[in-house]
């Protein structure tokens, strides 16, 4: 399965949906997924919203829990790999990345410019 590089730059705004949860191996299976060195996989639902009111939601598959990611929070996708997938007459893409972090939150330009004038 070919992976194809996403520039993340061009999603936009990128907010958590879902909050990140241990991904399983099948439906009906409550059997974790784990990496090739054992590390739990989780899955992230995130939001992209690109050019006006459109908002797409997709599934990011990352090893290891993303610390400090909350619904609703923006978040940094670093890695980000798109792949296609077919099984029987199902198709789709699924995503993967080599993390999820939350986005650094900036302080207020109101507060910045009063602490500097104090």
């Amino acid at each position: 399965m070919q992976s194809i590089p996403v520039d993340v730059s061009r999603l936009g705004v990128l907010r958590c949906a879902v909050a990140p949860e241990p991904k399983l191996t099948g439906f009906g299976t409550k059997e974790v997924k784990k990496d090739k060195e054992g590390n739990t996989v989780y899955t992230v639902a995130v939001t992209v919203r690109q050019e006006g009111r459109r908002i797409s939601v997709i599934e990011i598959s990352v090893t290891g829990e993303p610390k400090g990611v909350v619904e609703g929070g923006e978040v940094r996708v670093t890695g980000l790999e798109a792949f296609s997938w077919a099984m029987g007459d199902r198709h789709g893409i699924s995503f993967r990345a080599a993390a999820i972090t939350p986005a650094p939150v900036a302080a207020p330009a109101a507060a910045a410019s009063r602490a500097g004038g104090a």
